[in-house]
């Protein structure tokens, strides 16, 4: 996914979030033992305290009193700068329905509708807004997610620096982005068939006006138009932070010029979550990615790695896979500490997969369990890369 497509999901911290939100059972991670019961609060010290152990937790607030996530976005990504914003995450809590969960046919609450919008700005003048949402109707059989967001980029692309140097381009796209995506869950196991509609309409300008010319007339393609195909199937126990089961995908997505795009190029991607619980207190999670692109694509479109610590858009070509794990320790019921380590590889048009350098990530994290009804954790990540270290705020798990 190209920088300016991902920025739709970086502004709208809450649309990777309900991006994730596929599995039904809002569980909380498998600790050691429940704590007993605290004494019940009153008032609106009630709204914002768990009735299980006193704590601070946004369940109620969020579920039964039409609240809002208040999620603040704080930027350190060395592609765009420092800066921040603020979005707003607003949870509606659907009907309990007996939908079966594939293995025990066992009752389980629909995943809430999370709708919601924010604003972002940072320190290279870099700026988006938007609006975003995930649905569910008919019981769960069908889900819509998707957002739009118009956003103004200073980035730079990297040249591949095969023979010479590696060179940054500085650039600017502004414009206006949009994802709609459909599902349709298949019988009445977690297998949904998608359909999705990616527009881009981005204007392209370069600091230094003569770097234009470094690029073919395709590459500087300012409209891409594609319509998708996806195949989902989830088997977490949890859609925000999970501690079992796995999530795998693949999808294609086809740009044509008879849709309203201005050249013909192809993306794919092919991804698996897994996690599996290490005794009653560790959670290992494993993450493969690719992705690829092929025909005239416009060049802030392509894959790239995508790693914690990694600038976006840093290391780019038309392939692009990452391998990544994490480890989650469940220090109490609601805090956890977490390590991860990750490395990812380009290869294509300049390189073979045997020619391309693998680049590592690696970090730390502590996680808050904000809202045990959902099974959601917040926290700060560190992560150190090849050339930066940098922080990102977690809504969730870190992986989109």
């Amino acid at each position: 996914m190209s920088t300016p497509y991902r920025a739709l999901g970086c502004l709208l911290l809450l649309l990777p979030l309900v991006a994730s939100a596929q599995a039904d059972d809002p569980a909380a991670p498998a600790v050691a033992a429940a704590p007993a019961s605290a004494p019940p609060a009153t008032g609106m010290r009630a709204m914002f305290r768990d009735s299980e152990d006193g704590r601070f937790d946004m369940s109620r607030w969020l579920l039964e009193h039409r609240g809002f996530l208040p999620v603040p976005i704080i930027i350190t990504d060395p592609a765009v700068g420092n800066g921040g914003g603020v979005a707003l995450a607003f949870f509606h809590k659907p009907a309990s329905t007996p939908a079966p969960d594939g293995e025990g046919g066992t009752q389980k609450m629909a995943t809430p509708d999370i709708y919601g919008g924010g604003a972002m700005r940072t320190e290279n003048g870099s700026e988006a807004y938007g609006l975003g949402a995930s649905l569910h109707f008919d019981e769960d059989r069908w889900r819509y997610r998707g957002g739009v967001a118009k956003a103004s980029f200073n980035l730079g692309f990297y040249t591949p620096g095969t023979r010479l140097p590696a060179t940054e381009i500085e650039y600017n796209v502004d414009g206006l982005m949009s994802f709609q995506q459909g599902f349709r869950r298949i019988g009445e196991r977690d297998l949904f068939v998608g359909l999705a509609w990616i527009y881009m309409d981005m204007d392209i300008g370069f600091d230094v006006a003569s770097d234009r010319d470094r690029f073919q007339p395709h590459e500087l393609a300012t409209r891409s138009s594609g319509l998708g195909l996806s195949l989902e199937y989830d088997t977490r126990d949890n859609p925000f932070t999970p501690s079992r089961g796995w999530l795998g995908m693949v999808e294609g997505n086809y740009y044509l010029p008879g849709i309203g795009s201005d050249t013909a190029f192809q993306s794919y991607r092919g991804h698996a979550y897994g996690y599996w619980p290490l005794g009653s207190r560790l959670v290992l999670g494993g993450r493969a990615d690719a992705r690829w692109a092929n025909g005239d694509i416009p060049f802030y479109r392509l894959p790239y790695i995508d790693l914690r610590g990694i600038g976006s858009a840093r290391y780019q070509d038309t392939r692009a896979a990452v391998l990544e794990t994490e480890l989650r320790w469940n220090l109490t019921r609601r805090w956890a500490l977490i390590g991860f380590v990750g490395a990812g590889r380009t290869w294509g048009r300049h390189n073979s997969f045997s020619e391309g350098s693998s680049q590592v990530s690696k970090g730390a994290g502590v996680r808050y369990l904000i809202a045990r009804q959902l099974g959601m954790h917040v926290g700060v990540d560190y992560a150190w890369g090849p050339e930066d270290d940098t922080f990102y705020i977690q809504v969730g798990s870190a992986w989109r």
